[in-house]
């Protein structure tokens, strides 16, 4: 498995739930793009309409290569997944009001796929005390290797 993309942000700004591991449908130059790692998801997020899902404002560079049949960058794009799992995903989303944000693009056996996971958004001071607690544990780790 090897990462392209992950969205770093997301853990700070969102509490994680639960993660979904899904494909993608991409145009030709979008995939010579996405393996070279042109790909950017830290403004997306996914959006389900008539039971499919969509994802947002993903962007993919145009290819060097390409002609005047070259891809839109920030097009809307489909995520794969069973109906179950949307369903699912929507009654979830419906009941506590939580969004889906991509966290990773990866390739898998030549394919790319995206993990997508159910977010809730975080209030300042949840954001403050994530930040004292990462920080409390990097001096405690910072301690234990300098008594070694």
């Amino acid at each position: 498995m090897k990462i392209i993309a992950s969205n770093k942000k997301a853990s700070h700004e969102y509490f994680l739930l639960d993660t979904y591991e899904c494909g993608i449908v991409l145009k030709g130059t979008e995939i010579k793009s996405v393996r070279a790692g042109k790909v950017s998801i830290a403004d997306s997020f996914a959006r389900i309409n008539n039971g499919e899902v969509f994802l947002v404002n993903m962007h993919i560079s145009k290819y060097d290569h390409g002609n005047q049949f070259n891809h839109d960058e920030t097009r809307s794009r489909k995520l794969l997944l069973h109906k179950k799992q949307i369903i699912k995903i929507s009654n979830k989303i419906n009941q506590d009001a939580l969004t889906l944000i991509p966290t990773k693009v990866f390739m898998e056996q030549g394919l790319c796929k995206i993990e997508i996971a159910l977010a809730k958004g975080k209030k300042n001071y949840d954001k403050r005390q994530s930040l004292k607690e990462k920080d409390s544990q990097r001096q405690i780790e910072k301690s234990l290797k300098d008594n070694y």
